[in-house]
């Protein structure tokens, strides 16, 4: 099941590349609003860690960049990248894996979404 839905997910990256569309693509993906998100990014302070084209701020260096993160095939490097695993990981990396440098910040659905939703309109 998890080998499906991340086919899946690259099929629709690349079909969301060919028609141009790439955020309604991620919109498709996650129920996200993916212009929402750099404001988000900055309010949670995902910045602080992470690298992040198109936020303000976003230089971090502890966690990896997330400038090619729709193009991967694993989060947090176990999980597959679906659209389901992402947003899980945003709002709660803890439960995903405990003791990992990634705090909980109090990510909300709604915003987890629309985070999600923007990071996977970086190739």
């Amino acid at each position: 099941m998890e080998r499906r839905a991340v086919w899946m997910l690259g099929l629709a990256l690349l079909l969301g590349a060919c028609r141009g569309d790439v955020e309604e693509t991620a919109r498709a993906l996650t129920g996200g609003e993916p212009q929402r998100a750099p404001h988000l990014i900055q309010k949670y302070g995902c910045g602080t860690c992470h690298n992040i084209p198109g936020v303000d701020g976003a230089r971090g260096q502890v966690g990896p960049p997330l400038d090619t993160i729709a193009s991967r095939s694993y989060l947090a490097g176990q999980l597959p990248n679906t659209p389901e695993n992402l947003m899980r990981w945003i709002r709660d990396p803890q439960d995903v894996e405990a003791g990992t440098a990634m705090p909980d910040v109090g990510v909300t659905e709604q915003d987890g979404r629309d985070i999600a939703a923007y990071l996977y309109t970086l190739r």
